[in-house]
């Protein structure tokens, strides 16, 4: 799995590539923690890279957008490629974040 981060405008640009999994979601989770703990309240995160998503990948997802909801920030998530789409439709994810096609779509909201 590789992370990048990046300034996007008014928010912080997280690009994920590869597979979010038991081996490796703390390797997600702890810079994406620091960035909140950092101030950092506006997150897109670029899933265009994505391939593959573990339950305990689903987990971190729900910890970080907990955490952006009680610190009033902004989690939201982009390009998700069909088949993690599928995933976050079957277990109901859809509902819970903010999911657009692209990143310039989900700044406009």
């Amino acid at each position: 799995m590789n992370l990048q981060i990046t300034p996007f405008q008014e928010y912080t640009l997280v690009s994920v590539e590869g597979r979010i999994d038991t081996t490796n979601f703390s390797e997600f989770e702890k810079p994406i923690m620091t960035l909140i703990e950092g101030g950092c309240s506006k997150i897109i995160l670029d899933c265009s890279g994505l391939n593959y998503i573990s339950s305990s990948g689903l987990r971190v997802f729900l910890i970080i957008q907990k955490k952006m909801k009680a610190d009033k920030g902004n989690f939201i998530l982009c390009s998700l490629q069909p088949g993690i789409k599928e995933i976050f439709d079957i277990s109901g994810f859809s509902t819970i974040f903010p999911i657009f096609p692209d990143k310039e779509s989900a700044i406009m909201g």
